[in-house]
């Protein structure tokens, strides 16, 4: 079969039996719409800090503070995501679509119970988070409105991770591809129209922004429910689903609570750095965040490959077949592997090039440019840990990753950090090797835990 044939059936959604098809093709077929996913959300994150930031400095900063007591939020939503693709993946692999259209109800039934406790207490303490949050009175006379409205919008985000965890671990990537296309793409057109209006009328200004975000992402979540519902596709919500099963959601919380503690560790893992970068200054932190958001972007194919590994694993083991489970992962891996080397060279080679595009300044240049040729020589190990912790995550094991995070992120990576950074006076220097060490690290640590084979034991 031609590549334009698979990318084809990719793109079309085309359902395939993933314990069955070629590992190659399902890898393919699964990674197509995953990355272009991802793209989709970088962009949309590009665009709506970009209309922002024409409002000025401090609606910007709301953004940013807002987006800061969001993580909680975004923990939770990916918490519950990959309970989604673990549970989801596993209940297909044993080809009992019943249970995981029950499943389905019960991540759905607990992850809107969640974003109501969310919304109300978000709503009612706007001000006073921000105000913890070290908000100006500049930023608190404009941003208190817009971070009640995201807080109590916040329904349209748990379930928009919800979902499409769902969706891949059903081995629909694309109605998850489409959903956040739909969503974003909405988002990107209302923000420049509620932010500064259309013709004689004049917009809201920064609350514009937040109608847009819960706009698009609650037409993006009624898509989803569409395709759930309409009984199309073998994953399928139904009346007879709709029954609350308290030992399945017990199961979905001990799942989703590690999976949540993962991210929670990597974000507090990620502040601190941030913070010890602001003590060398102000171009010290622009060159941190410039490099990783250029980094995150040549990532993303790598991710999109990782999340394919988890749903292979998840159905595989379902379906009992755990070699044909390892063997997707080490194949992903590989891939991974040969795409991250070829971006490694690229950033060597051109990282002055690349640094210029995003900014003038030459120290914040020589910063970024030292960042890419320092943290992408760890991109190959980065390759292949991604890929194993998603694995773990897609067997449902999810406590393996995060206790590696424990260690990996909180243990070592700070205080090496402030070793080599602050007392050994590298400063951003040795940020930059504690960031390419650690992941390498985390890498080795993951593969050594995935050999192990306890992954192959977790029963769902």
């Amino acid at each position: 079969m031609s590549r334009w044939k698979l990318f084809k059936d990719a793109f079309l959604g085309k359902e395939q039996d993933y314990t069955k098809v070629n590992l190659k093709t399902a890898i393919f077929v699964l990674s197509v719409p995953m990355i272009l996913e991802m793209i989709m959300e970088s962009l949309f994150a590009v665009v709506d800090i970009f209309f922002v930031g024409k409002l000025g400095e401090q609606a910007a900063a709301t953004v940013g503070l807002t987006e800061a007591v969001l993580m909680i939020v975004y923990s939770v939503g990916v918490g519950l995501s990959m309970a989604a693709t673990a549970m989801v993946a596993r209940r297909f692999g044993e080809k009992n679509f019943k249970e995981a259209g029950s499943a389905a109800f019960q991540l759905l039934f607990l992850g809107g119970l969640s974003s109501v406790v969310i919304a109300v207490f978000g709503f009612i303490f706007a001000e006073d988070i921000l105000v913890l949050m070290g908000a100006s009175n500049e930023v608190l006379a404009i941003g208190v409105p817009y971070t009640q409205i995201i807080f109590a919008g916040n329904l349209a985000i748990m379930l928009l991770f919800l979902i499409n965890g769902a969706f891949r671990g059903a081995g629909q990537p694309h109605l998850a591809m489409r959903a956040l296309w739909l969503s974003n793409g909405i988002n990107i057109v209302l923000d420049p129209v509620l932010i500064f209006g259309l013709g004689q009328w004049e917009g809201f200004g920064l609350v514009g922004a937040a109608w847009a975000t819960t706009i698009g992402r609650s037409i993006g979540v009624i898509y989803q429910l569409y395709h759930l519902m309409n009984g199309k596709h073998l994953l399928v919500v139904l009346k007879e689903h709709i029954i609350i099963k308290w030992s399945v959601i017990k199961r979905i919380v001990s799942i989703s609570a590690a999976g949540m503690g993962q991210f929670l560790i990597d974000s507090v893992a990620w502040i601190v750095l941030i913070r010890m970068a602001a003590g060398f200054g102000d171009d010290a932190v622009a060159g941190l965040t410039i490099t990783f958001r250029i980094l995150m972007f040549t990532l993303m194919p790598a991710w999109g490959l990782s999340a394919a590994a988890s749903t292979l694993v998840g159905q595989n083991l379902g379906a009992k077949k755990v070699k044909r489970a390892s063997m997707a992962v080490w194949l992903t891996a590989r891939y991974n592997v040969l795409f991250l080397l070829v971006v490694t060279l690229l950033y060597l080679v051109f990282a002055n090039v690349i640094a210029s595009w995003f900014i003038q300044s030459p120290e914040v240049i020589d910063i970024i440019s030292t960042g890419l040729r320092v943290i992408v020589l760890g991109y190959v190990f980065f390759g292949v840990g991604m890929v194993m912790i998603q694995a773990f995550n897609g067997a449902g094991d999810t406590r393996t990753p995060m206790f590696i995070n424990i260690f990996v992120f909180l243990l070592l990576e700070i205080p090496l950090a402030f070793f080599l950074a602050i007392f050994m006076e590298l400063e951003m220097l040795g940020i930059f090797i504690t960031i390419a060490f650690c992941h390498s690290l985390h890498a080795l640590v993951a593969i050594y835990w995935f050999r192990r084979g306890r992954w192959k034991k977790v029963e769902l």
